[in-house]
């Protein structure tokens, strides 16, 4: 069975994407930690990070570092922070998240419930970060 990420990829369900490309996209968290939280992720199916073949293990890392790029141009944050859990989806996702106190990467305090419009707006400011 597909997970979530692949119906997304497929275009089955909507998601706010920030940016793709043959091997890798990137989107919007819908329960961020907070605003401007992006999933990256490998467009195959594969459930645990150290199970990418090299190359694309390699790869989903220089297309983060570009969304990460972005996000720390347009969302105001300290910098940007890395996580990698793989517990709650089987398929390997990267955690971007802007940062302004350690707090910000908890996974265990309440997610933010944003509007399709305010992830929208979101998305929006994170894309006119995207150079190129």
């Amino acid at each position: 069975m597909a997970s979530i990420f692949t119906k997304i990829i497929q275009r089955e369900i909507p998601a706010e994407i920030i940016a793709e490309d043959a091997n890798y996209i990137a989107f919007l968290d819908i329960m961020p930690l907070v605003k401007g939280h992006v999933l990256v992720v490998p467009k195959v199916e594969v459930d645990y990070l150290f199970d990418l073949e090299d190359e694309v293990l390699a790869g989903l890392h220089v297309f983060a570092k570009k969304v990460a790029k972005a996000i720390d141009k347009t969302i105001p944050c300290t910098r940007v922070g890395v996580a990698v859990i793989g517990l709650e989806v089987p398929h390997v996702h990267v955690h971007l998240v802007p940062l302004r106190s350690m707090d910000d990467i908890n996974f265990t305090r309440p997610k933010l419930k944003l509007s399709r419009e305010e992830l929208a707006e979101i998305g929006n400011v994170i894309r006119s970060g995207m150079e190129g």
